[in-house]
């Protein structure tokens, strides 16, 4: 038998059952904040471009790898919560920004230990994390350049 056909020779399967795990890190710790993880991946980008021209829908979609049928209620979840606002644009209705509110971004800094909680339950050092993201990292961008072609 080929090792190539044998479950633990999948690459595929290592990323598919790491990320799964991560995800049931990551469950406990977002809950204590009622957070979901595409919840917090929004959270992220809003925190990042704070001090640019808010982000629209569309790009938050584009950046986050999700299609509008998922990033609504999630934004509409997070928009009840006090966390973000939308506003449709005036010159183009088609055009919604997500902006954070005042709460959205007080919780930035309680959550300022998350990162550090999350790389904690890998086990592995930071030099490790980030060799690992920028693998993976590449990994989708290769992927995605092909599908583009």
């Amino acid at each position: 038998m080929s090792d190539e056909l044998v479950l633990r020779g999948q690459v595929c399967f290592a990323l598919y059952t790491a990320s799964r795990a991560l995800t049931d890190v990551y469950r406990p710790i977002l809950a204590e904040f009622g957070l979901t993880y595409p919840q917090y991946l929004v959270l992220l980008v809003l925190w990042e471009t704070e001090q640019e021209q808010p982000p629209t829908v569309s790009g938050l979609g584009t950046q986050l790898h999700l299609d509008s049928g998922t990033l609504s209620p999630l934004l509409k979840r997070l928009e009840a919560a006090g966390l973000v606002v939308r506003r449709r644009s005036a010159a183009d209705e088609r055009r919604v920004a997500v902006e954070l509110t005042p709460a959205g971004r007080t919780l930035r800094g309680r959550m300022a230990d998350v990162p550090r909680r999350m790389a904690q339950a890998t086990g592995l050092g930071a030099d490790d994390l980030v060799e690992l993201r920028d693998t993976l990292t590449r990994i989708t961008r290769t992927i995605h350049q092909h599908k583009e072609q």
